[in-house]
């Protein structure tokens, strides 16, 4: 077992991230402070959701652009919401991003599943459609912490057990996400779509529907995140996460999910994320360039990709080399 895990993607990722940070700290030791890393996490939260949301949705082959979009046109309207119904708890907000996300989810979902158009397609255009349907609904202007709730922006920051309630949603996603995956039947199927769509058909797997349930998985988790990031920045507008969802992309891909799909893990996403997130809050402290904040993390992403090719070339060669021997 040890073994296994120590030639593992996450064992391989582990142990990147320590040697990033001892790097990291022997030019600045209060980085790598328990106490810093903490709030490192914190700064990452969001990320590490969006990043497993758009795991499963690359686990079944599809890929979704549009979760930028999504998390600020949710941002948005829950600062609407707040703005016009101050009185409203903020539980109920929540709820109601969640599900408006879960349905910008579920058009993706719709139009790739039934209409039959590539993911990559539909959510290019989706995220131009949500951030279109943002500068309508906001007219183009800002809401800023003064026209906030008190109540609306301090849920996040608000601390339990000494942890942030930002870190706890992260915290609590991924146990949720390390379940669904591990022990329901919807989790064995995005593995079973993404490995192999046509033998998952045989097994009476829905490859469009179980595609759709990963667009609405992901949907709801930008719709909640949505809500988190405004309340923490507390400020809403209409290019909120602008460019974001490369990033997101980017933590699946570092993360060990293979965009051909059916490959990855939970630990490997959350893992991917936390790379990104110590290169973003690292890099600032010890005076690089922002310039090579993006050729690092560029080349972080070329790396993972080669990585992920390498590692799944060695099965196509024994299965050739098994056919020769069968023939």
């Amino acid at each position: 077992m040890l073994r296994h895990f120590l030639r593992s993607r996450e064992a391989i990722l582990t142990g990147a991230l320590f040697f990033l940070l001892a790097l990291i700290a022997l030019r600045f030791p209060a980085f790598v402070a328990p106490r810093n890393l903490a709030a490192v996490f914190n700064d990452t939260a969001p990320l590490i959701i969006l990043a497993l949301g758009q795991m499963v949705v690359i686990l079944t082959r599809c890929i979704d652009l549009s979760v930028a979009a999504n998390l600020a046109l949710c941002g948005m309207v829950a600062a609407l919401i707040n703005v016009a119904a101050p009185d409203l708890p903020v539980v109920a907000i929540i709820a109601m991003v969640v599900i408006l996300g879960a349905l910008l989810g579920a058009f993706n979902g719709i139009l790739v599943w039934k209409v039959g158009i590539p993911p990559i397609v539909v959510t290019l255009g989706t995220l131009t459609i949500f951030r279109g349907i943002i500068f309508l609904i906001s007219d183009g202007k800002w809401i800023n912490a003064h026209e906030m709730t008190e109540g609306f922006k301090a849920l996040p920051r608000a601390d339990i057990l000494g942890i942030p309630m930002l870190s706890w949603f992260a915290i609590l996603t991924i146990a949720g996400f390390a379940l669904l995956i591990s022990r329901t039947a919807l989790g064995r199927s995005f593995f079973a779509v993404g490995g192999n769509p046509h033998a998952a058909v045989y097994t009476g797997i829905d490859v469009g529907r179980t595609q759709f349930a990963a667009f609405v998985l992901a949907g709801a988790l930008a719709g909640l995140t949505g809500y988190l990031w405004v309340a923490r920045y507390a400020v809403a507008y209409v290019d909120i996460a602008g460019g974001f969802e490369l990033d997101v992309i980017a933590a699946c891909v570092i993360g060990g999910i293979s965009i051909a799909g059916g490959i990855g893990s939970v630990g490997g996403a959350v893992l991917g994320a936390l790379f990104l997130g110590v290169i973003k809050n690292a890099l600032p402290v010890v005076d690089v360039s922002p310039f090579w904040q993006m050729a690092i993390s560029g080349a972080a992403i070329i790396v993972a990709v080669v990585l992920n090719s390498r590692s799944n070339r060695p099965k196509g060669r024994l299965i050739l080399r098994a056919t020769e021997v069968r023939r």
